[in-house]
């Protein structure tokens, strides 16, 4: 086995308030290896971005991680001062947001940005900085790339804006990249050129990724391994095909069954009764267990850990595949 290059251990986020304090994030824990892409899916709210926020240290005010570890090829960055970690951020760590025209400077063109981004983290001349900056844009599928590096963002359209944050994001080699949405905005066409260059940049250098999404079409193409997270929680984690096809946990079921099946004759997809709760009201116990088909008395009163069932972990105190032993 591969040792881990991103461990996430026990992971606690809070955001204070006049009112209290918010737990986000509730003990949060995985890992990535060298060359797998991670997906991460749920429903709005549940803490998918703010797990990606907190491991490339651009949480929000107040919020601020409050326990757990977080360690990059095995040396912990969760601690680490404000300088030190911008460093870590573009050298070790690229990062993809979801609408690339709020990762783009307007007043400059995207070859500066792409030569800044380079001479701040590699040690090479700006001739040097500016032939690495149309590899990348080459390599991410910008046509024309030595004539379009001295366009600027508006003159790219949606998918080429979001190459070129790709190709930000990849300018220093990083060995973690964290996608958060990156194909969201985009037209189903350019969404499958973006999850082939990701899958690419994966392959060619070895870089570990996180892919934040709930689109889980996105997830079932791209993904090594998947964690579904609610309210704040990982509900199950596994390898990709298990965690669809053979879900363990009650929510999970629920979001597989509410996606259309192109081989299914079926007339009504399933449907989750209830919405996610709010910071502020998460029940004891399992938070899911409001809107669980499979509650009973412990659910309500004791939170469950990850446990192995078949090929997958799930959160649950009866996961599905019960029945199925039986």
């Amino acid at each position: 086995m591969t040792a881990p290059l991103l461990e996430v251990s026990h992971l606690r986020v809070e955001f204070p308030t006049r009112r209290g304090t918010l737990l986000a994030l509730d003990d949060i824990s995985f890992s990535i290896a060298p060359g797998e892409i991670l997906g991460v899916v749920g429903e709005s709210g549940a803490g998918k971005s703010l797990t990606g926020a907190a491991i490339i240290g651009l949480l929000d005010p107040p919020g601020r991680i409050a326990g757990g570890e977080i360690k990059l090829a095995g040396k912990r960055i969760d601690n680490l001062p404000y300088e030190e970690m911008r460093r870590i951020r573009g050298r070790e760590i690229g990062a993809v947001f979801q609408d690339p025209l709020t990762s783009l400077n307007p007043l400059y063109t995207v070859g500066h940005q792409l030569v800044e981004t380079i001479t701040t983290h590699l040690d090479l001349s700006g001739s040097q900085a500016r032939a690495r900056a149309v590899e990348l844009l080459a390599s991410t599928g910008i046509p024309a790339p030595g004539a379009r590096i001295d366009h600027y963002p508006h003159q790219f359209s949606g998918g080429m804006r979001q190459r070129v944050v790709i190709a930000l994001a990849l300018a220093a080699n990083p060995k973690l990249i964290v996608a958060d949405e990156p194909t969201t905005a985009l037209d189903v066409s350019i969404q499958a050129q973006i999850i082939a260059l990701l899958k690419k940049v994966c392959k060619e250098q070895g870089a570990a990724v996180m892919l934040v999404t709930h689109d889980m079409g996105v997830i079932a193409e791209t993904c090594d391994r998947v964690a579904v997270m609610y309210a704040g929680r990982v509900a199950e984690i596994g390898p990709v095909a298990d965690v669809i096809h053979r879900p363990a946990h009650p929510y999970t079921v629920g979001l597989m069954g509410s996606i259309p099946a192109m081989d299914e004759d079926r007339e009504r997809l399933l449907q989750i009764d209830g919405a996610m709760p709010r910071l502020t009201a998460i029940p004891p116990g399992c938070a899911f267990n409001p809107r669980c088909p499979r509650v009973f008395e412990r659910c309500r009163v004791e939170r469950p850990d990850l446990v192995t069932v078949g090929a997958t972990s799930a959160a649950c105190w009866r996961p599905v595949t019960e029945e199925l032993a039986r």
